[in-house]
């Protein structure tokens, strides 16, 4: 900028803050102590200024802000360290937030943008979220150690009619109940339930107390039980598959890093099978 149009700018500023921030003679121009002052907050407010611009550039780019993610507890077996590993690493300036949910209260969240992406199983329809297939797990039977088919060396879903199953409510997971009474009547057989129990832990513990069987992701046999035993079932042994979902119009851009990382993750190989 040309001298007179800075001094002219100098001079309104004066006239605006109502203070003389130069002292100027023929030989000289010095900033007053006014002059000083101001020229140190003045580099402050741009210091702040340049990482409020780099803040919003980081986030634009999924490197800054909160993300929240539901799940459903056999999640956290094998899916969700693997993505959480790499996603932090990649991403530390994010906040991770995470709910332990069932599936119809992770739905409710996502469409209410509670949660930015849930892990869950299919099959799961809702016209305002998206669906992406990340994980095929094979079901086992989980029998009492004392089961009379726990000594058997090879069970056929056959075997089960007559045994009370344990489920998580209907409601809680509608599409692996109807799974499993799908599997039933193709097997001769109706279903019958013993109980029902939320959370995966409780069901085992019930089987180990004896009050019935249940099919369990082969995932969920890492967890080992005490009083409980994991059957496989011949080929083809049914499945159950997990995806990620989330709401199909939302812009975050840490929700799309966060779903590059999942594919990537997928892609690689890196989830245990």
């Amino acid at each position: 900028m040309a001298q007179p149009p800075l001094s002219q700018q100098i001079r309104r500023l004066e006239e605006e803050l109502g203070v003389q921030l130069l002292h100027r003679t023929k030989r000289r121009v010095q900033l007053t102590e006014p002059g000083r002052a101001f020229l140190d907050e003045a580099r402050v407010t741009l210091a702040q200024l340049n990482h409020a611009i780099e803040v919003a550039r980081r986030a634009s780019r999924g490197e800054f802000g909160r993300l929240a993610i539901g799940f459903l507890g056999s999640a956290t077996y094998n899916l969700l360290p693997a993505f959480l590993k790499v996603f932090r690493d990649r991403f530390p300036g994010v906040e991770i937030e995470l709910h332990e949910m069932k599936t119809s209260e992770l739905i409710q969240s996502l469409r209410q943008r509670r949660v930015h992406a849930g892990l869950l199983r299919l099959p799961v329809r809702d016209d305002l979220l998206s669906f992406e297939p990340i994980l095929e797990e094979t079901l086992v039977v989980a029998l009492p150690e004392h089961h009379p088919l726990a000594e058997k060396q090879h069970i056929a879903f056959g075997d089960l009619a007559g045994e009370a199953f344990l489920l998580p409510p209907r409601q809680l997971a509608p599409g692996f109940y109807d799974q499993v009474a799908g599997l039933c009547r193709r097997a001769g057989f109706s279903l019958r339930v013993g109980a029902e129990a939320s959370q995966l832990q409780t069901i085992l513990n019930l089987v180990a107390a004896g009050m019935g069987v249940a099919l369990v992701a082969e995932s969920v046999t890492q967890m080992g039980g005490h009083g409980v035993v994991f059957k496989r079932l011949p080929e083809p042994a049914p499945t159950i598959e997990i995806a990620v979902a989330w709401c199909r119009d939302d812009p975050s851009e840490i929700l799309h890093a966060f779903l590059q990382v999942v594919r990537e993750t997928v892609h690689q190989g890196a989830l245990m099978k």
